[in-house]
């Protein structure tokens, strides 16, 4: 059992851990992970094995986990609908901060500041000590409330986070001033009534009010860059309209999407976003995919073609029959692998996390340590304690929660848009150090869409070209093979209608190897050389006329009677087993092909190309690509093998295929690539599907993972160098509390911000279309 849950209140990389380690009490839980920039936790727990915490009141797994995450501090509501995007907190809640907060804390706090932009000028700004009091106490206790639950919760739990050290940072500034303010003897000569009065320089309530001003001023740019972060799925979720045009007994009518039916007739007229995916029944026009495929070209359609849900009829007037609604949507499925790329944590974040987990009870020691320190050596209370303040305030590791979380985000949603769908942050991660991209040669380097070109029948098989292509067409009748449906195809075309051999059973598949079935005639088997000898078929007679026909980079099969041949009205009869003739097939090129094999040389990857075909066959089409690798004849089972043994020798291996044989050696690779032209199977089994079948998609998913990875490294420095050179400046008294504050909040905007300078990159297509 797999589900999602939207997570309130968390701040840091030290809110994740906790989270994670509130849901891991929860009997049975196999894996959690929390995403801090998506405000996530996916959770999968083995329902069978789980036990109710609570006796004498059942809960479910669910009920359970969100009690358990409400014991830590945070709120959680189930995700029920993939589809469904959860809200960004409302401003001025949780983690983010209204507008109207972050002005009204700015003009309650700019009077108190004025003071020292003032004095250098010459200028003397300075309020009344009660007049400050009176400025600083709502900012700190009204506009700085939402940092006390989340800092009492933690504190009562023997943990830490942002809003502890923010809370004990702006209080102990606070209430300094208000015990300078009020004379209190400090041991240091400089709080007297007197001051009170006059003494602003004494007084630190700008220190607490301009901090928490800062802090709510990076929350509210911190949410306005998360909404532009999760862009791209809120736009994919946005294509679905809200109203469908259907037609049901003769009438047309308008209805809500939530009541369509698998059935029903969709009416799309010119300019329409198409409700469901579908298959078009009447009428003929172009629809715009481009933000389901990432392909900008219009494809035309006609009855009997597929469509999409969330696609656009550019011209004509389209009927369409629902094949499927709701999560079985292709729209829903992307958006699925889109989420599940955002939320799961990527590897060197769980190292980040780890640090995170720790950090904030370090860092309340290394404040209560320059206190101490200050105290000893200056006897300076107030000193002192704008010193331990800085630290604390310097020290919040929001940056670091956020450094990658926010990388993976944008990186996904930019691939989404270009038609590259990630599966996990694990994949993107993966992507950049791949060293061997392996390439199943049909539908991937080729258009996959086969055609008949030659059929050379021999001297012993006493049949007429017509009769050997009506027995082939008959045998293949039923195949979804590509090689099948061009025999099929051929036969139609030379008006062959097939009548002939109509008689043929036991029709069986043999994986990798062709066809067999039965006829009046003989069993019949149709297939590659490995099929005829498996059945000892001679091939020695026809050698010379294969080679031929390979060497032009065609695929051959041979179909063979092994019985004693028998064609009625004639006497005559052959040998058995009896070749009845070879059949060649030409594959073209994909016009890409030759470009992505470049662009992959160009990053420093090699490529290897694995087929059924024969050598001499596939030789061709790999010199014609550039490829110097070729593994020929083999078969389904064998695609792994070749995936492990790569992998064994250090390779880090990319899989590239389209056909359900393809899967087990997609999930066997570090990164799987699928084309969704293909099959669903192997879309399931890779861990980056390509939205159209365009291989110069497969560079580009590298190159956007080594730019992602980039951003995160850079990130992840800056973060560490903040704190790693922040901390000991504000120990040693060099950072003021008002600077450190403005400098921790702006530390997790420009992590933001660095994330999404990856909106600016193209996909190679749209670069050349740029260039132009």
């Amino acid at each position: 059992m797999e589900f999602d849950l939207s997570i309130q209140g968390m701040n840091c990389g030290s809110c994740v851990a906790r989270v994670e380690k509130a849901v891991s009490t929860v009997t049975s839980v196999r894996s959690v992970s929390v995403n801090l920039a998506t405000e996530r936790c996916h959770v999968d727990l083995d329902e069978k094995s789980y036990t109710s915490p609570n006796k004498e009141t059942a809960l479910s797994p669910v009920e359970a986990i969100i009690k358990s995450i409400s014991g830590a501090g945070y709120a959680a509501t189930l995700i029920s609908d993939t589809r469904e995007q959860p809200p960004l907190p409302r401003p001025g809640t949780g983690a983010t901060a209204s507008g109207a907060e972050v002005t009204m804390a700015f003009i309650l706090s700019t009077p108190l500041v004025a003071p020292m932009v003032g004095q250098p000028l010459g200028l003397d700004l300075s309020l009344p000590g009660w007049i400050q009091f009176g400025l600083a106490l709502p900012v700190q206790f009204w506009l700085g409330r939402r940092f006390y639950p989340s800092a009492w919760k933690a504190a009562k739990a023997g943990a830490g986070n942002m809003d502890l050290l923010v809370v004990i940072g702006t209080l102990s500034a606070f209430f300094l001033s208000v015990i300078i303010l009020l004379g209190v003897p400090m041991g240091d000569g400089a709080a007297t009534a007197a001051h009170a009065g006059s003494g602003a320089h004494h007084l630190y309530f700008e220190t607490s009010s301009i901090i928490i001003a800062m802090i709510l001023l990076g929350k509210f740019l911190e949410g306005r860059a998360k909404q532009s972060t999760t862009a791209a799925i809120r736009a994919l979720a946005k294509l679905q309209p809200d109203f469908a045009s259907i037609l049901r007994a003769g009438v047309l009518q308008q209805i809500p999407i939530k009541e369509l039916k698998l059935g029903d007739i969709l009416v799309i007229k010119p300019g329409e976003r198409i409700a469901a995916d579908g298959k078009v029944v009447e009428g003929s026009g172009q629809v715009d995919e481009s933000m389901i495929t990432g392909e900008h070209l219009p494809v035309d359609k006609s009855p009997g073609q597929l469509v999409t849900g969330g696609s656009v009829n550019l011209a004509g007037v389209l009927s369409v029959q629902t094949l499927a609604l709701g999560n079985e949507s292709k729209l829903a499925q992307i958006i699925r692998l889109v989420e599940n790329a955002q939320a799961v944590k990527a590897p060197i974040q769980r190292l980040v996390d780890k640090v995170s987990a720790v950090f904030v009870p370090v860092v309340i020691l290394a404040a209560a340590a320059t206190l101490v320190g200050w105290l000893l050596t200056t006897g300076n209370w107030t000193q002192a304690t704008l010193n331990a303040v800085a630290v604390l305030v310097i020290a919040c590791p929001c940056a670091l929660g956020l450094a990658t979380p926010t990388a993976i985000m944008v990186g996904t949603g930019v691939g989404a848009r270009a038609g590259i769908l990630i599966k996990d942050a694990e994949a993107l991660e993966l992507l950049h150090g791949l060293t061997t991209i392996v390439f199943d040669k049909t539908g991937t380097l080729t258009e996959g869409k086969h055609t008949l070109t030659d059929v050379v029948l021999t001297t012993e098989s006493n049949l007429t070209e017509s009769q050997v292509l009506s027995l082939a067409a008959s045998l293949q009748a039923g195949s979804e093979h590509p090689l099948g449906r061009a025999v099929c195809e051929y036969a139609a075309t030379h008006g062959v209608s097939g009548s002939f051999g109509k008689d043929i059973t036991d029709i069986t598949a043999v994986s990798g190897m062709g066809i067999t079935g039965k006829s009046s005639t003989g069993s019949l088997i149709f297939g590659n050389r490995k099929l005829m000898q498996s059945h000892g078929v001679p091939l020695a007679k026809i050698e010379s006329e294969i080679q031929k026909l390979e060497n032009q980079g065609k695929t051959v099969s041979i179909m063979a009677n092994l019985d004693t041949l028998a064609v009625e009205g004639d006497s005559n009869q052959a040998e058995k087993p009896a070749i009845l003739g070879t059949f060649a097939f030409n594959d073209t090129i994909k016009s890409t092909a030759p470009s992505t094999i470049g662009a992959l040389k160009s990053l420093g990857i090699r490529t290897v190309m694995m087929t059924g075909d024969s050598q001499r066959s596939a030789q061709p089409i790999a010199a014609a690509l550039g490829i110097e690798q070729v593994h020929a004849e083999v078969l389904p089972g064998q695609k792994s093998e070749l995936i492990l043994q790569l992998k064994q020798r250090g390779e880090r291996v990319g899989m590239v295929g389209d056909g359900i044989n393809d899967a087990p050696a997609l999930a066997t690779a570090d990164v799987g690539f699928a084309m969704a032209t293909g099959t669903d199977i192997a879309m399931h089994a890779a861990a980056v599907t390509l939205m159209h079948g365009n291989p110069l998609l497969i560079p580009d998913a590298i190159e956007l993972s080594r730019r992602t990875r980039k951003r995160i490294i850079q990130n992840l420095f800056w973060a560490f160098a903040y704190n790693v050179i922040g901390v000991p400046l504000a120990a040693m008294g060099l950072l003021s509390p008002m600077i450190a504050g403005s400098a921790m909040a702006m530390s997790s905007v420009s992590v933001i911000g660095n994330a999404l300078l990856l909106k600016r990159w193209k996909p190679t297509p749209l670069r050349r279309k740029d260039e132009l």
